[in-house]
């Protein structure tokens, strides 16, 4: 085993980086209010965002976290921002008819133009870039379904993107291992971690108390609110909001019984040559694959190191086992950098739904948006501010998430018992694929 993956920090990268800075306060001390207006639970990027326009709307905001603020997968992601839906047009219309689905659809168009004019007007340093995504095939099939559904985005929804041939794809990205894929020029990146103390730093200006290592413990219907519960003591609240997504436990059960968690895992490499960074990712883009269980990559912001990201086991690992498979795959995706050590290695847990949708709504009075589906940056956001909004009475808050059917399955209770099976059938899948793909496209 290459001596580079040796001594790695079992930590966020994007934490250390911005361990530069002065860190943020862990929890404030002190006794907990009796009463505020909202209480916020969880301190990622759909709480911050909730507590950041309760507060600018007049609302006495606490947010509770049951670790450090922002200790999930909000600093723990890839920063790549995308439309975050995940659906077709076509297959939404089949479930919820045109006009429906055209709305959920938009809903993720406007979240990646948000979370720029965001960034941008509250001034969140946070190495924000619109850099466009590569979105690569693992088969020659995969490639023209690419292309077809870019075409129908490109006609029905106006995204724009271009397709990128195997022969042209070293332009756009330095592998062989791809048969092609398509660009969104619209899709973003940032540094999750600072983008996370940006959102941090603004609740807090804005007068939100935001306290880690107080988990909720329950939430208890009383006087016309809330009654929550830690170990603290309790807080009498007249609206909730849970933002817990990967994190989500028995705190409501109708919400646990709704998502998967679901690990997802990250490597960065060490310092890597210019020419060799220049040469694998010459056009700066972040990139994501046609895998079932998909791997997505970029360069760090100051392009001197990769990240790359994945699922590599069936089941949930340690990232001291994951690795070393991560680190498999990358080099089988660039050979290139099979002579190069990584220095970090962790993970973090997205939390899917059995529809593939996020979900934002009230239940049994308590407001909830949750299930990005591993596309979170800008619509864990962008919900998050929409239920502020929904807090505060605004029309503007509601949303074409809203109050949609939010699916579980028959004896589901929040432990996704048949997720390793499942995993292991479709890295079959995908491997068999790319095997067959390769064998097809060697000369006779």
């Amino acid at each position: 085993m290459l001596d580079g993956l040796s001594g790695i920090r079992h930590v966020s990268y994007w934490l250390d980086e911005a361990g530069a800075a002065p860190p943020p306060p862990t929890g404030e001390t002190g006794p907990l209010p009796a009463s505020t207006d909202v209480v916020v639970i969880g301190a990622g990027y759909t709480g911050l965002a909730a507590a950041l326009h309760t507060c600018r709307g007049g609302r006495d905001t606490l947010v509770l976290d049951a670790g450090e603020p922002g200790f999930g997968c909000s600093t723990r992601n890839g920063g790549q921002i995308s439309t975050s839906v995940k659906p077709s047009l076509a297959s939404l219309a089949a479930r919820f008819g045109p006009d429906r689905a055209g709305g959920i659809r938009a809903e993720g168009r406007a979240a990646l133009d948000w979370i720029g004019n965001f960034v941008a007007d509250e001034g969140i340093d946070c190495d924000f870039q619109r850099c466009g995504r590569f979105h690569a095939a693992h088969t020659p099939r995969h490639y023209e379904q690419l292309a077809r559904d870019a075409e129908t985005m490109r006609r029905e929804e106006g995204i724009e993107s271009f397709v990128v041939r195997e022969a042209e794809q070293r332009a756009e990205l330095g592998t062989d291992s791809y048969f092609g894929g398509v660009v969104f020029p619209r899709h973003c990146a940032l540094q999750p971690a600072k983008y996370h103390r940006g959102l941090l730093d603004r609740a807090r200006g804005a007068g939100a108390r935001v306290i880690g290592q107080c988990p909720a413990i329950a939430v208890d219907a009383a006087g016309g609110g809330f009654d929550v519960r830690t170990p603290r003591g309790t807080v009498r609240a007249r609206d909730v909001i849970v933002a817990t997504n990967g994190y989500t436990t028995g705190l409501v059960p109708w919400l646990r019984r709704r998502v998967i968690p679901i690990g997802s895992y990250i490597i960065v490499t060490e310092e890597l040559p210019p020419a060799l960074v220049d040469r694998l990712f010459p056009t700066g883009r972040i990139a994501s694959d046609t895998c079932k269980v998909v791997y997505y990559y970029r360069t760090t912001p100051d392009r001197r190191r990769i990240a790359f990201g994945g699922r590599v086991s069936a089941g949930e690992t340690d990232p001291a086992i994951s690795a070393p498979r991560l680190y498999e795959a990358m080099c089988r995706v660039f050979p290139d950098l099979r002579d190069h050590g990584i220095t970090h290695a962790w993970s973090g847990t997205v939390a899917y739904s059995f529809d593939e949708l996020a979900h934002t709504g009230v239940h049994e009075g308590i407001h909830y948006a949750l299930g990005y589906c591993g596309s979170g940056v800008s619509m864990a956001s962008y919900l998050g501010m929409r239920a502020g909004q929904k807090v505060l009475g605004l029309a503007e808050g509601r949303t074409a998430f809203d109050d949609l059917p939010f699916p579980t399955r028959l004896f589901y209770s929040g432990k996704p018992w048949f997720l390793p099976a499942a995993v292991a059938w479709y890295r079959w899948k995908d491997a068999r694929q790319h095997r067959h793909a390769r064998r097809r496209a060697q000369p006779v």
